[in-house]
């Protein structure tokens, strides 16, 4: 008789599995495109409806026929650049060479950042004669002009493209002004969504790694594991499905597409606004496919650092959307 065996319960791909220490996300790793422009966006999570489009897959098997697509709706306020960081490679990592603020910051963006960071009474520092690897753009967000009720803006880091120069030249002309979705992202592109996972608070085995429920006589409860493993090593492996806090993770979803962004919130918004959410309020950016995270949070969209433009259930470029529903 062969040797019965059974799969692990639970994916080790995430270790340790722990709640994110903060409700924003942070990026590592970029990529790098030839054009100079921000290469990431803050937007909020409005919800889900589906669409109406013209597929444009050249073998697909619907080929010029109207489809049904799934969408998650985004509101994006602008981003406010309120500084430009510089840096410079070293033995041991990058080093700050130099920080340039902006000389003029709106009245409410300025509230909204005294709250989070000391801001220095003037402009200070310069962007010239510095020698630098790399730049990055400090931008603010405007919850205020969403329909979150959030009172406190994200803050972050976010990298630019193109070469030295054009990124010193971009950073110089937008610093101090407010960046739209638009001038990031075009319709069709793929981007990579950051975002923090729905908290499911404290949850038992069977929910929190899909442990298969004991036999109906079994004692102490079923939706349990039948032990904690060996007696010898005696101690209890990491590995072990056990109870705790599920949820609330921070995670990426890589390729997903943009498939329509448009400046008319009416597009999207219902007569009694979005469920949960309210009116979409600004710019607004349909996302192939669900995303990560409750309504109202935060998340921030980055252009796709492994993109996949061979992959089946990428369409080629925009496409054509003839109906939102709402």
């Amino acid at each position: 008789m062969g040797k019965t065996g059974s799969p692990r319960r639970g994916s080790m791909q995430f270790w340790p599995r722990k709640r994110s220490r903060h409700s924003f996300v942070r990026v590592r790793s970029w990529t790098n495109t030839k054009d100079a422009k921000p290469l990431g966006f803050i937007a909020y999570k409005a919800g889900m409806t589906h669409i109406m489009a013209v597929d444009n897959r050249a073998k697909s098997a619907t080929k010029g026929e109207k489809i049904a697509l799934p969408v998650t709706i985004f509101d994006c306020p602008p981003m406010f650049v309120y500084a430009v960081s510089l840096y410079k490679k070293g033995a041991r990592g990058a080093k700050k060479v130099g920080q340039v603020f902006a000389s003029e910051i709106p009245k409410d963006t300025k509230k909204s950042l005294s709250k989070l960071l000391s801001l220095p009474n003037a402009a200070s520092g310069s962007l010239e004669g510095v020698e630098f690897d790399y730049l990055r753009l400090l931008v603010v967000s405007n919850p205020s002009k969403t329909s979150t009720g959030a009172k406190k803006a994200k803050v972050t880091e976010l990298a630019i493209g193109g070469s030295k120069d054009d990124q010193l030249s971009y950073a110089k002309e937008n610093l101090g002004k407010e960046i739209k979705t638009s001038d990031v992202f075009a319709d069709g592109a793929l981007v990579d969504v950051h975002a923090v996972t729905k908290g499911k608070g404290f949850q038992g085995t069977t929910k929190r790694y899909g442990t298969p429920l004991k036999h109906h006589k079994s004692e102490k409860g079923q939706r349990g594991i039948g032990n904690l493993g060996a007696w010898t090593p005696k101690r209890v492996d990491y590995r072990v499905a056990q109870p705790g806090k599920m949820g609330y993770h921070q995670r990426t979803e890589y390729n997903k597409q943009i498939l329509k962004s448009g400046e008319n919130p009416e597009e999207v918004n219902s007569k009694s606004g979005l469920h949960k959410y309210g009116a979409v309020k600004n710019t607004y950016v349909l996302i192939k496919g669900g995303v990560a995270g409750p309504r109202k949070a935060p998340v921030l969209l980055t252009a796709a650092i492994r993109p996949r433009p061979k992959a089946a259930n990428v369409f080629k470029g925009a496409l054509e959307v003839t109906y939102i529903s709402q």
